[in-house]
């Protein structure tokens, strides 16, 4: 069964969600707060995201000629509660543990990926799931995600594209986003949703909810209305 999806973020009062940009040490505690309100098992980000605030760029220790024992779905922790899901299509992300903080890493890739990054992940003790031959089918992500571990909720956390994505596949269940009270400005900064070239049909919401919370945000809760 799909996993509930909540694609939650925190963003500008234009809808930027590169957060450097909106000066020195912004606090963001109302985001951790919130997120906890939803008690989900797990949080998904895509590589960039991962990259820029969990590895520092770290890149795996690849070693030619070592391969897994098959080319199979892998569940390397199967006590794992909490999980981290780093959508890598390609299999750039080098991991220092198998874990952020305490929640256990799901690699999501490609059927492209060599044998050396899978046995690396092995190594590494991190999991893994194919989400497709060259394209990653996030229909069938979620449906993996829901057999495979127990995973009822997910908070979807970005980047734009990542979200974008899996909106334009209809797989967004609810919107929880926080308004922090800047004006970010910069046409070149990353947006809550972002779907390239190809867009899909604007997506209709709901309204849940409406708060104002401690440092000038409003959260905000919708409902994803799936279109006929």
């Amino acid at each position: 069964m799909k996993p509930h999806v909540i694609c939650h973020m925190v963003a500008s009062l234009d809808g930027r969600i590169i957060v450097a940009r909106w000066g020195a040490n912004p606090n963001l505690k109302a985001y951790e707060t919130t997120a906890a309100h939803f008690g989900s098992q797990a949080w998904m980000c895509g590589r960039v995201t991962m990259e820029k605030d969990f590895t520092d760029g770290l890149a795996p220790d690849l070693r030619p000629g070592t391969a897994p024992p098959d080319r199979h779905d892998f569940v390397a922790d199967h006590g794992a509660e909490s999980f981290a899901i780093a959508v890598d299509a390609h299999g750039k992300l080098g991991w220092k543990s198998a874990a952020i903080d305490a929640d256990h890493l799901i690699s999501v890739l490609t059927e492209q990926v060599s044998d050396e990054y899978l046995a690396y992940l092995r190594r590494v003790g991190v999991s893994y799931i194919f989400g497709g031959a060259k394209e990653l089918d996030f229909a069938l992500v979620l449906d993996k995600l829901g057999r495979l571990f127990p995973i009822k909720t997910i908070l979807l956390e970005g980047g734009g594209h990542l979200n974008g994505s899996l909106l334009q596949a209809g797989l967004v269940d609810e919107l929880s986003l926080l308004h922090y009270p800047v004006i970010d400005g910069a046409a070149s900064s990353a947006a809550v949703f972002e779907q390239g070239e190809q867009p899909g049909p604007p997506a209709p919401l709901q309204l849940l909810h409406v708060a104002q919370l401690p440092g000038g945000f409003v959260w905000l809760r919708y409902q994803v209305l799936k279109q006929k």
